[in-house]
């Protein structure tokens, strides 16, 4: 680096700048051989399905345009329920995560109950496989015929992704409550806070920071369970899928419901790696 005589500045000298270049041009031959690399592998894979002696079945099975644009119009309207079922439950999630990991790591003798019940929370519910716990509640709980509660298969459904997340998100809340270094604690106590003002203000904050990227890998994991309430008769796009595939035999409803699920995930799987490429560089620079 060298200073700019005119402006008092410092600048990259022309070693820097040569280096960048370099740098710069190898990352672009990185990129092309590797994108080149990827497509020939595609193609290869391309060439031998399509070579296949019942490649010819198998498009016309899975590979209908006809039965494609038959079933596109009820598809939809189901994809847009398992949309209106991701975004509701993942509220719920966030709330009773962080209420269950909030309560593993309280340290008062007097919610040593609370403690308990937190833990049984999350050992019994990553437990049980989600599927289990949606056609136990969705066909268990309407089949009690209890006063006061919904027999809505949608909502049980919904219930039960809750409480199955619930367990799973927790974990990562507490993961980074834990993570959050002691004298943080000691500071805010030097300051006269209480246990709960220290959570709330100092320590729940950082944590939630930290935790981001695993969160929303959990919530692209959530969106694509979403398709399992098709299993308690709840009519969304798997649902109207399977439907159409009982009464026409062709199987290409499944491929446009894939379709329908890769569109929405796959966003939101890059943005989660850059959120978390984004993180890594912050805390490597010390920001955070």
């Amino acid at each position: 680096m060298g200073p700019d005589r005119r402006s008092g500045e410092w600048r990259p000298s022309d070693l820097e700048l040569e280096r960048r270049r370099v740098r710069r041009r190898q990352r672009t031959r990185s990129s092309l051989l590797a994108t080149a690399l990827v497509v020939g592998v595609l193609v290869v894979l391309a060439l031998v399905v399509r070579s296949s002696p019942g490649w010819p079945r198998v498009r016309e099975t899975f590979f209908s345009w006809e039965d494609a644009k038959a079933v596109f119009p009820d598809i939809l309207d189901g994809f847009w329920l398992n949309v209106q079922l991701f975004l509701v439950c993942e509220v719920f999630i966030l709330v009773l995560g962080l209420a269950v990991a909030v309560a593993r790591t309280a340290r008062s003798p007097w919610l040593a109950p609370v403690r308990v019940a937190a833990v049984v929370y999350t050992d019994l519910f990553r437990g049980i496989p989600t599927i289990l716990l949606i056609l136990m509640l969705g066909f268990g709980v309407p089949a009690l015929q209890l006063q006061g509660l919904p027999t809505d298969e949608f909502f049980w459904a919904g219930v039960a992704l809750v409480l199955s997340y619930g367990a799973y998100v927790a974990e990562v809340f507490r993961a980074g409550i834990e993570s959050i270094h002691p004298s943080q604690v000691s500071s805010a106590e030097a300051l006269a806070l209480t246990r709960a003002q220290s959570l709330r203000f100092v320590v729940v904050p950082q944590a939630v920071r930290r935790v981001v990227p695993p969160l929303l890998n959990d919530f692209v994991s959530l969106q694509k369970d979403t398709a399992l309430v098709s299993a308690v008769a709840v009519f969304d796009a798997v649902f109207a899928a399977r439907d159409y595939t009982a009464y026409n035999f062709n199987y290409t409803p499944y491929v446009v419901v894939a379709g329908f699920f890769v569109v929405l995930t796959v966003p939101l799987a890059r943005f989660t790696d850059w959120v978390q490429r984004r993180w890594w560089e912050r805390e490597r620079a010390g920001v955070l």
